[in-house]
């Protein structure tokens, strides 16, 4: 067997490896959206005829608007004070030169990598300790705890980029800190701060292990409504409840993509970071 033919059957095998990791990833989706659509009145697959009646029950429910209501204003919250807190936190990391830096580093974004079970359950130790569980603001700082990282990171690797070069220089033309921040330091990073924060929404907007320990029936965010509905009914409301989700989800990444790249986000800069 010649090169060229080599080359062209083992291009041909990697596109068939991919399809088929691409066709295992999206089948569950696919299963999800046809069970929404299903006209009788419980899930199964495939659909036995169409309709959109359960997209509608969904929407003129009030418990399923007030979860709803619930998740995006917890997930507004966390996400303005995980940007701010995560982009100062890497901003001051980052200029910084002091022993144990990375240490300290590993311990601030430690919530990524421990279990979603551990650190709910030591967020509401600490919240039963100090001002009680169940309030809105218990809920929007226990995901900021596992929001601001992806913050922090992100901001960590687009300050990677060496920003120092360009903010001397217009501090020596004259412009102050605060200018220099907003014209200069702010730009550079703003795929970071952006694709941050982006992802603490989608990661507050999604949380479930969290809200569990902290929410009460007056803030069961949209998450938790939907395990309670799998629990009691098999109706395909909660398929097209989860199918709206699904679409937020994916405009979310059409906008991260169109705005800072996903490539930029993930890309160079992880070398400072380790």
């Amino acid at each position: 067997m010649s090169v060229r033919r080599r080359n062209r059957v083992a291009a041909g095998l990697a596109s068939a490896y991919m399809a088929l990791i691409a066709v295992f990833m999206l089948a569950p989706v696919v299963v999800v959206a046809a069970i929404s659509v299903n006209r009788v009145g419980y899930s199964i697959f495939p659909p036995l005829g169409f309709s959109l009646r359960w997209y509608g029950e969904v929407l003129s429910d009030a418990q399923w608007r007030a979860s709803l209501g619930t998740s995006l204003v917890v997930a507004a919250l966390s996400t303005v004070i995980a940007a701010t807190v995560g982009t100062l936190a890497a901003i001051g990391l980052h200029r910084a030169d002091f022993r144990g830096k990375h240490v300290l580093l590993s311990v601030l974004t430690s919530p990524l990598i421990l279990p979603g079970l551990i650190t709910g359950l030591a967020i509401l130790f600490f919240f039963s300790l100090v001002s009680g569980v169940g309030t809105t603001w218990s809920l929007v700082l226990g995901h900021v705890v596992i929001t601001y990282p992806y913050v922090l990171r992100l901001v960590f690797v687009a300050l990677a980029r060496d920003t120092a070069i360009y903010e001397q220089a217009a501090m020596t033309l004259g412009a102050d800190e605060v200018t220099v921040f907003r014209r200069i330091t702010l730009p550079l990073i703003k795929s970071g701060v952006v694709g941050g924060a982006i992802f603490a929404f989608i990661i507050s907007f999604d949380n479930i292990t969290i809200s569990l320990f902290l929410s009460n029936p007056r803030t069961t965010t949209l998450p938790i409504r939907i395990l309670e509905h799998i629990q009691w009914s098999g109706s395909p409301s909660v398929a097209a409840i989860s199918t709206v989700l699904i679409a937020i989800t994916v405009v979310l990444a059409v906008v991260i993509e169109k705005t800072v790249g996903l490539q930029k986000i993930f890309g160079g800069g992880a070398d400072e970071f380790r």
